[in-house]
């Protein structure tokens, strides 16, 4: 039996674009608590299967023992010297013990997950969950370093894999229980303090079981519209809703047979369209001819390109084209380029129309 290698990746999602990637489209996928992937291939030169399956987020959360949990006798003052605990984020999903499952039998640990200090602190959940040390030379863990999910990126990342920084973990680890502490003694002392100060306030605000207890109900509005000077002008109703059908249905009826109403009131409201966001989606980095295609589909090949420089795209993700004599010209460019080095919109137009 060929041996076994247990990727990892962030997001299901993300697992699914590696897998794909790395078997050709040629894979098997089981059910378990997250999907996993199968297939063959190599592996460092040798031949191996391949196990592809990922977390959601974090694995672990940090919180205070049960003794600090009651805010009545427990000072806040006493959380910054209280021991931090580590439990699973989300026990029903049961990643934890899916991770140790899929590992069993398998010799060699891939870290497909965020390239950032949270996916690196992520990656030591992963390994404690599969029971893969460090600089062990029966087990090894190598990390992936990779900015999208393309076939470039994926093979780069497969030919340069390094290993997990345990720093990062551990700077990770300390702004955890920073955030822990300070936002639950802050949270405590704003409570006590508010409490104190007025003293009936809890009958004053809306109870948090009021809100989960809430149940919707079906309402009816009468909204008649009406045309002024070539625009189309939606009137409030003052009664504004009504919870009786028949009711609603008749007032609507006196509407449409009288055609007059009387306007007690004019309010304009002035809107502003904020700037769209940088072009950073999951999808645009997955599949971006895809998307470029469909433009093209939609607007006759004709293409209006926004460059953000708020996100930086990787240097792999280039848009290609055919030009008449049947060469691939390169049209897209990476978000971020200097303005100096971006093609002419009129350079994009016409290499997209051909």
């Amino acid at each position: 039996m060929a041996p076994q290698v247990l990727m990892v990746a962030e997001k299901p999602s993300i697992a699914l674009s590696i897998a794909n990637v790395l078997s050709n489209g040629k894979m098997s996928t089981r059910k378990s608590s997250l999907d996993v992937h199968e297939f063959d291939g190599k592996f460092l030169g040798q031949n191996v299967h391949y196990k592809v399956t990922s977390v959601i987020g974090h694995v672990f959360s940090v919180d205070f023992p049960a003794k600090y949990q009651d805010w009545a006798t427990t000072d806040p003052m006493d959380l910054f010297q209280a021991p931090v605990l580590k439990s699973e984020s989300n026990p029903k999903a049961h990643v934890s013990r899916h991770l140790n499952q899929e590992a069993r039998g398998c010799g060699q640990l891939v870290l497909w997950l965020d390239c950032d200090r949270e996916g690196e602190n992520i990656c030591f959940e992963v390994m404690e969950c599969t029971g893969f040390q460090e600089n062990d030379s029966r087990r090894r863990v190598y990390r992936a370093k990779f900015s999208s999910v393309t076939l470039k990126d994926i093979s780069r990342a497969m030919e340069n894999l390094v290993e997990p920084n345990r720093n990062e973990v551990l700077a990770v680890d300390a702004r955890q229980e920073i955030d822990l502490t300070v936002g639950v003694a802050f949270t405590r002392f704003q409570t006590s303090y508010f409490q104190g100060k007025y003293g009936n306030l809890d009958s004053r605000v809306i109870s948090y079981l009021q809100i989960t207890t809430f149940k919707p109900e079906k309402f009816w509005v009468v909204r008649p519209f009406i045309f002024y000077k070539g625009f189309e002008l939606q009137l409030d109703w003052e009664r504004h809703r009504l919870f009786d059908m028949d009711v609603a249905a008749m007032f609507q009826k006196l509407v449409m047979q009288d055609g007059l109403v009387r306007v007690v009131g004019v309010s304009e409201k002035h809107e502003t369209k904020g700037r769209p966001s940088g072009l950073n989606t999951v999808n645009l980095l997955k599949q971006p001819i895809y998307c470029v295609n469909e433009v093209r589909r939609i607007i006759n090949g004709y293409l209006f390109a926004y460059f953000a420089s708020s996100s930086a795209l990787p240097v792999s993700l280039v848009i290609t084209t055919a030009t008449a004599d049947g060469q691939a010209a390169y049209i897209g460019v990476n978000i971020g380029t200097a303005l100096s080095d971006m093609p002419h919109p009129t350079q994009v137009v016409a290499l997209l129309k051909a």
